[in-house]
């Protein structure tokens, strides 16, 4: 199918392997036609187009009425909207626990232990692993085809990262931290490589680099860790540049967790290569978002970790929305309902993140008013949070067709894969979404998905091991 194309694509493969994509293998030649096209690079959507797919890869963009004719499988749009797959660029996926960055589920350490008994330790890897698949099915059937997770136990995302990339689970893909990079006592120290001297930590960087080979190196920079916690160690700033200089010498991005508008601003003339949260210790300055605006460091969103509390508090009905009663077992929501959610209702942190997270919204409003990168992310564990993300962002006043590039060309830049992901082009991997409602007249209209295509292939809603349970078929109903 659709040969005329090859030189576009030409030199693909090479360039996925390079940056760690796994291709699609057997993809069946696919043409999707009459279809309203979003492509996510922000221009108008357009109407009675059709997309070609051969070997995973989009080979045309072109309107209907004048596509070539070319063997494959058609499939018809008619009334559907067609958009790229939807990123999250901030998600720390379940199935590990424990701050020491090493235990697994299942397992209680005792008393006086350093480590889990051996046999208990490879149970509990099981149970991680199959957590782990049905947070990642929750993705794919919400719509999301690329996650990064920000800092996990190594073993546990390192090997699920490893099996998505050879095509043994279903699974968006899988960009991937492993551990976190900070000073002793930082912000995230529990599961981080700790550098305080240059001279003396420079080896364990290297061999971090070397032994878990991370999509993109996320560091800790803020005296304030995440809320109003007590004064932290963080960095000196000349040892934080060493450390930024070092990773993108070795071909990588760096992302800095940072809460205050002091600290985003001193981790980018540092050299932070992006960041992973919005400034939520107060209201940015217009000079800070002008600054994002001119120096194009993309920022992630991030709302839903704190509004989360008191949404389940105040609002526990959102359980009920089919998207969560897809992604959460029946027992897990019970849990959240009846033990969760009243725990939380005690907390401080609860209402100080209800209180701060209007001020966030409007941070990141005004930095994509003034030209900034803003990435739709969540620092959740499931798939169903990013469209709250989104609707975070609509309810902050930024129109929907703005949300929908936040949702995926936005994200690809975040990871620095924007010349494969992320939009509807030629060229690009074949990560889309067809609705059959408009995204960009209210962004709710993104959970109104008929079908999720990865890498070429349609997702087989049948085979993905969702903790609620198999779902009837959503394109055999629309």
């Amino acid at each position: 199918m659709i040969r005329f194309t090859r030189k576009l694509v030409r030199g693909a493969g090479t360039l996925a392997l390079a940056i760690g994509i796994c291709t699609a293998a057997n993809a069946e030649d696919i043409i999707v036609d009459n279809i309203t096209l979003i492509d996510g690079t922000g221009q108008p959507e357009q109407t009675g187009m059709s997309v070609g797919v051969e070997d995973g890869r989009i080979t045309f963009v072109t309107p209907t009425a004048v596509a070539p004719a070319v063997s494959g499988r058609h499939v018809d749009g008619s009334g559907k909207f067609l958009m790229p797959g939807l990123m999250d660029v901030h998600i720390h996926l379940q199935g590990a626990r424990g701050g020491d960055g090493k235990r697994m589920v299942g397992v209680e350490r005792k008393k006086g232990e350093t480590e889990a008994p051996a046999p208990d330790f490879f149970y509990d890897a099981k149970a991680a692993h199959e957590l782990g698949l049905q947070a990642l099915a929750s993705y794919l059937y919400s719509g999301v085809t690329t996650v990064y997770d920000a800092g996990n136990v190594p073993q546990h995302i390192m090997g699920l990262r490893a099996e998505e990339r050879a095509g043994k689970i279903l699974s968006p893909r899988i960009f991937a931290t492993g551990n976190l990079v900070t000073s002793p006592n930082g912000h995230g120290s529990q599961m981080a490589i700790k550098i305080e001297d240059w001279a003396r930590d420079r080896q364990k960087l290297l061999d971090y680099l070397d032994e878990q080979k991370p999509d993109i190196v996320k560091l800790t920079y803020d005296e304030h860790g995440w809320g109003t916690r007590p004064m932290i160690d963080k960095f000196p700033i000349e040892l934080m540049q060493q450390i930024i200089y070092e990773i993108n010498l070795h071909g990588l991005r760096t992302t800095a967790h940072t809460s205050s508008e002091l600290r985003a601003t001193e981790a980018i003339f540092a050299g932070i290569d992006s960041l992973a949260h919005p400034v939520i210790q107060g209201p940015i300055t217009e000079e800070f978002a002008r600054l994002l605006g001119a120096k194009k460091v993309p920022v992630a969103t991030t709302l839903t970790i704190g509004e989360g509390y008191s949404r389940l508090v105040e609002h526990p009905e959102f359980l009920d929305q089919p998207l969560y009663r897809a992604s959460l077992s029946a027992e897990a929501i019970r849990k959240l309902r009846e033990e969760t959610a009243p725990q939380w209702k005690e907390r401080g942190w609860t209402w100080w993140m209800k209180v701060m997270t209007p001020v966030a919204q409007e941070n990141m409003r005004m930095i994509d008013a003034d030209g900034g990168i803003v990435a739709i992310a969540t620092d959740q564990t499931i798939g169903p949070a990013v469209h709250r993300e989104m609707e975070l962002m609509q309810a902050a006043g930024v129109p929907a067709a703005r949300i929908v590039v936040m949702a995926t060309l936005n994200g690809a830049k975040h990871l620095g894969k924007d010349d494969v992901l992320g939009s509807i082009e030629p060229g690009k991997f074949a990560d889309m979404v067809l609705l059959d409602a408009d995204p960009t007249v209210d962004i709710d209209n993104a959970k109104r998905i008929v079908w999720v295509m990865k890498n070429g292939k349609l997702i087989d809603e049948d085979k993905l091991p969702l903790a609620g349970g198999q779902r009837p078929l959503r394109r055999s109903q629309r």
